[in-house]
């Protein structure tokens, strides 16, 4: 009996001993469960300020092909509204077929860009849920950043780092007929702005086709450095043919193949470079008139003098004429022609293109010439 009780007894202590552990255990466990929801709670109350969660969900196909390397804000529409003066004309930038373009001073002198989608047709949401997305992902030094966007009923706002020196359209067909543009920036811009594609077609991945590069996509900042801007028609692809897209771009800009069959590549966005290589050699817009009726391509016109050397000088834009080393002039011609050939086939990839300028654009510009003091490189306001 004595022994019975004793074993009795210690049953009882190790139940009991075991029931505390558990009761413990399932204490620690309730405890952490909800320490972990609040954690959750209060990160996903900081980031619905920052992230994207409105568009986001629409694009879950392309979240795992991305590292996420910014943050974009979402921004009270009452913050743009007060930062552009009610959107006052006196405050405009830009238009396009997309809205305006406004600058904004936001808190502590902020000065930034704000794009203004009016319309909330199925396109124009398409082209800012792409852009939003693309932009929120990308950073590097030769692309627009997106700094926050707001959405008020079927209104939709972009806000952007401001390119005090706006697009280079404006810089070459605009009032000043390009004269704040030395040959040597002019190449620079190029360069930059291959620099952008490169990254777009090499080190995104999936890579990124712009598809409506043009000069008033090409932003600059106070010292003339070139960004591209300008996503919304931009798709994901490769060197794979991409058919059954709508054609979008802009006439002058749009490549052969894409236009007439539909086939976008990589090599759609190279002819463009080259159709803005060419603005930037001769200071003519893509297509101009020349009568009511008919209009003729800067390509077309262009194409059999870029080839003679002993005319090419003579149709270069007037304001750069003579202030360029004829070899180099000879080059970037070489360069335009083969980016813009009928034949996607027969153009050069946007990274060869690059390394065809580097050597042309001094090394204070980001190039590797070197410049004696007989080809001194005048800064814009010396022009």
């Amino acid at each position: 009996m004595d022994q019975n009780r004793k074993l009795l007894i210690a049953l009882i202590a190790a139940s009991t001993a075991l029931g505390v552990i558990i009761f413990f255990m399932i204490f620690f466990w309730i405890y952490q469960r909800k320490r972990l929801d609040k954690d959750i709670n209060h990160s996903s109350d900081v980031v619905k300020g920052i992230a994207l969660a409105p568009v986001m969900r629409k694009f879950n196909s392309l979240k795992s092909t991305y590292i996420r390397k910014t943050f974009v804000s979402l921004m009270e529409y009452k913050t743009l509204e007060s930062a552009t003066n009610n959107f006052q004309e006196s405050e405009i930038l830009g238009e396009g077929g997309f809205g305006c373009v406004y600058k904004a001073k936001l808190e502590d002198n902020l000065y930034v860009a704000v794009k203004k989608l009016q319309g909330g047709t199925h396109d124009a949401i398409k082209e800012f849920e792409t852009e939003v997305e693309l932009l929120s992902q990308m950073q590097h030094p030769y692309i627009i950043s997106l700094l926050g966007y707001c959405i008020q009923g079927e209104t939709r706002l972009l806000v952007y780092e401001l390119m005090q020196n706006g697009s280079l359209e404006s810089q070459l067909h605009g009032p000043s007929r390009g004269s704040a543009l030395t040959w040597h920036h002019r190449i620079k811009i190029a360069l930059d702005a291959a620099r952008g594609i490169e990254y777009l077609h090499e080190h995104c991945h999936p890579p990124v086709i712009h598809r409506d590069l043009k000069s008033s996509n090409i932003l600059l900042d106070s010292n003339f450095n070139a960004k591209l801007s300008d996503f919304g028609l931009a798709v994901l692809g490769g060197a794979q043919n991409k058919n059954n897209i709508k054609l979008s771009g802009t006439l002058g800009y749009v490549a052969p193949e894409y236009m007439l069959d539909g086939k976008l590549t990589d090599k759609s966005d190279v002819y463009a470079f080259g159709v803005v290589l060419l603005e930037l050699l001769l200071g003519r817009r893509p297509v101009e008139k020349l009568a009511p009726t008919q209009s003729q391509s800067i390509v077309t016109w262009a194409m059999p003098q870029l080839t003679d050397r002993s005319k090419l000088p003579n149709i270069v834009d007037p304001v750069i004429q003579n202030t360029m080393d004829l070899k180099h002039l000879y080059q970037v011609a070489a360069v335009a022609v083969l980016c813009v050939q009928p034949e996607a086939s027969y153009r050069p990839l946007i990274t060869d293109v690059l390394h065809s300028l580097i050597p042309l654009v001094p090394t204070e510009l980001g190039g590797t010439l070197r410049v004696t003091s007989q080809q001194h490189v005048l800064a814009p306001s010396e022009s």
